[in-house]
């Protein structure tokens, strides 16, 4: 069994892929089919993790282009840049906090006027912060936290839709906690279930216009998060307690985005997709 670094604990959000040990498996495993061909894709956090395996699994399948979002982690955007390329795309990156509105117009303007469409949009973007007592999360990191997870997913979405057309689709990234909690993340938590619930409303609202929203709610994945938010005994151990007994990895979440983002879930709106190790949840 693989065995996650306790001495490269991270001090910043939302933390660094290029310093993690080992490394993320981002690179798809399979060939692609063309499930995206000729598509236009945003991805929120797209730098690392979650989002860098969606980001190049959209350029495997044929997406004509990939623009990512990310907050300050430079280093990470090129090689998620240099990798989408390699699969035949072309690739965008635009830094900035999707916690703010302006940003976030501003960025879907800049990947429209320069590709000239947008079918997908993936809102991965998220930060969280461990404490073992609730009392001593501050009112500015409620604010932060929520800012990021789901105002952030709300503001792309506002800034998505006037040039989202029938067929498109958005997916956002909630997580298990939404469904079972996590006592040093409460106020992450929260945030994952008020996503939840605006998964659920907006494919009511946008189903009339022939868009599409669903949802992956991961359970333990390795990511910069990690080692970025707890302490290094919670690294070392991270995801052993799932039911496979380790943590995931970033190309087994991608998967289950590309599935919903493309016409294989065409009959599929208000749902979301659990790769989490085995977790039980009621759905």
């Amino acid at each position: 069994m693989t065995q996650y670094s306790d001495d490269r604990v991270q001090d910043q959000q939302p933390g660094l892929e290029s310093e993690m040990s080992p490394k993320p498996e981002y690179h798809p495993r399979f060939p692609g089919a063309g499930r995206l061909d000729g598509g236009v894709a945003i991805v929120t956090g797209g730098d690392s993790g979650i989002g860098r395996a969606a980001a190049v699994l959209f350029a495997r399948e044929g997406a004509a282009a990939v623009a990512i979002l990310y907050k300050n982690e430079d280093e990470d955007a090129e090689a998620t840049l240099e990798a989408i390329r390699e699969e035949g795309a072309e690739a965008m990156s635009l830094r900035g906090d999707v916690g703010e509105r302006d940003f976030c117009m501003d960025a879907v303007s800049k990947v429209v006027e320069r590709f000239g469409r947008l079918d997908v949009l993936v809102n991965n973007a998220a930060e969280q912060h461990a404490q073992d007592e609730f009392e001593d999360v501050s009112e500015k990191q409620m604010e932060d936290t929520f800012r990021t997870n789901i105002f952030g997913q709300m503001f792309m979405v506002q800034a998505a839709l006037p040039h989202l057309k029938e067929g498109a689709s958005i997916v956002g990234i909630t997580s298990v906690t939404a469904y079972r909690g996590q006592d040093m993340l409460i106020d992450y938590a929260s945030t994952k279930g008020a996503i939840l619930s605006f998964i659920r409303t907006l494919a009511h609202k946008l189903a009339p216009k022939g868009i599409r929203v669903n949802g992956v709610a991961p359970g333990p994945i390795w990511t910069p998060l990690i080692p970025s938010s707890f302490p290094p005994e919670k690294v070392k151990e991270f995801g052993k307690s799932s039911t496979l007994g380790r943590p995931g990895q970033p190309n087994e979440v991608a998967p289950s985005i590309l599935f919903l983002a493309c016409e294989d879930a065409s009959f599929m709106t208000g749902h979301v997709l659990h790769p989490d190790g085995g977790a039980m949840v009621a759905d």
